[in-house]
């Protein structure tokens, strides 16, 4: 299947969507603009997509394969795709892998999560399969154990590996831990979730040899997203054109953002879905327009990745530079807000993983104490709220536990890393 003109995409959902329809119902019949559009509320589209007698579908589910996504919403739900859809949407993401530096012939280790519904590793190795360039496919999965995995990358000389940021970063740890060599290893593709600098500090330590770079932007409820575009900021992508339509909105006011370098948040059109219709949809992200060419923007983060902590927001992205700001010898290779409740009030613990190779002792100790009060102390500066609650008594105060990366939660699913782990109990 082709990608669709707008104004036809609008009409075949209006007609044969009833949730589009009702949706659109105050519009005149003849919109084809999307600001004319409203934007899709994730809340009711997902009450309106349930897997059976879906609102959204614009035809019975007889001929696709379903997915399981957690949207943007944190609870599972159910994405479709025809056979014309997958294959337009894994050919489209394949053309996008020469961006990222894949070369004819180059060995690739497919180390994304399989099973129980989750497309990223049938998506990546179909994907593979569909680039413009030869390659070897590699079909590990994210879920082997290491001990089986290192081996395999060693005796099959992989020269890429994808997977997400944390399955990497894991393998990683392993690499080093072990004194294990994996020199053919020369690119390291990423997805579906951030890279922070010191995460690559750990690939560097393990693949000293590998350039770090996002795989593409996509996901299984929004579709195409962002294909990477070559260059020293892995974030930057540009919009698969003319298979998909991605905004930038302000936050406060909806409208669509054009100057380069102002915030807001993603909403994706795809013009290739018709089964189930993604229009002005919310990805979850914010990003920027960065100017350097048409289409190219810059990912900034989930739009909603924080938490509250009494009367406190808090921001992984506030967490996250306020480690860079204190850590400047590179010992943290990861990091994960933990949000406790005990003795009537909430408390945040930053949880911080040291790089391998840090032993016990007292003169690392007292290091990892003077680092820890250095990164309590720079978040407290850009969040004065806490500890201003910490002296009204509503909060207990910041605190720091460390860990190495593989203690780390991860979704069980997904293998990614959980940015916020809320241990509070709930009634």
């Amino acid at each position: 299947m082709s990608a669709q003109q707008l104004s036809d995409l609008i009409r075949f959902a209006r007609h044969n969507s009833p949730y589009y329809r009702d949706l659109y119902a105050s519009l005149p019949p003849d919109v084809d603009r999307l600001t004319d559009l409203p934007v899709v509320d994730q809340e009711g589209f997902w009450a309106a997509n349930a897997l059976h007698d879906s609102r959204v579908l614009t035809g019975p589910l007889s001929e696709a394969t379903v997915y399981k996504t957690g949207g943007t919403t944190g609870s599972p739900k159910f994405s479709v795709y025809t056979r014309d859809e997958w294959r337009t949407f894994v050919t489209a993401f394949g053309q996008g892998l020469v961006d990222t530096g894949l070369r004819p012939g180059h060995r690739v280790a497919d180390l994304f999560y399989a099973g129980e519904l989750y497309a990223s590793f049938l998506f990546v190795l179909d994907s593979l399969a569909h680039a413009p360039v030869d390659n070897v496919r590699l079909p590990i999965g994210g879920g082997a154990p290491l001990e089986s995995t290192i081996p395999t990358l060693r005796d099959l000389a992989a020269q890429v590996l994808t997977g997400t940021t944390t399955t990497l970063c894991r393998l990683a740890e392993q690499v080093v831990s072990s004194g294990v060599r994996l020199d053919s290893v020369e690119l390291l593709l990423f997805g579906g979730e951030a890279l922070f600098d010191d995460q690559r500090r750990l690939l560097a330590a393990a693949f000293p040899g590998a350039e770090v770079r996002s795989v593409g932007y996509a996901s299984v409820d929004a579709g195409l997203l962002g294909r990477p575009v070559p260059g020293p900021d892995a974030r930057v992508h540009r919009a698969f054109t003319p298979y998909a339509i991605v905004e930038i909105l302000d936050d406060s006011t909806g409208e669509p953002i054009t100057e380069p370098g102002r915030p807001g948040r993603v909403v994706v059109t795809s013009l290739f879905r018709r089964l189930m219709p993604i229009i002005r949809y919310p990805a979850g992200d914010r990003a920027e327009w960065t100017g350097t060419g048409p289409g190219h923007f810059r990912i900034l983060g989930r739009a909603e990745e924080g938490v509250r902590v009494g009367p406190v927001s808090l921001y992984t992205q506030d967490a996250q530079d306020a480690v860079a700001a204190a850590d400047t010898e590179g010992h943290v290779v990861g990091m994960q807000l933990v949000v406790r409740r005990w003795d009537g009030r909430d408390g945040l613990v930053l949880r911080l993983a040291t790089a391998p190779g840090d032993d016990a002792g007292d003169q690392v100790a007292g290091s990892r104490e003077a680092l820890a009060q250095a990164v309590v102390t720079e978040l407290e500066t850009v969040r004065p709220l806490y500890p201003d609650s910490v002296r009204a008594g509503f909060v207990h105060p910041l605190s720091v536990e460390w860990a190495r990366h593989r203690d780390l939660a991860v979704n069980p699913r997904s293998g990614k890393l959980v940015r916020v782990l809320d241990e509070r109990p709930t009634a």
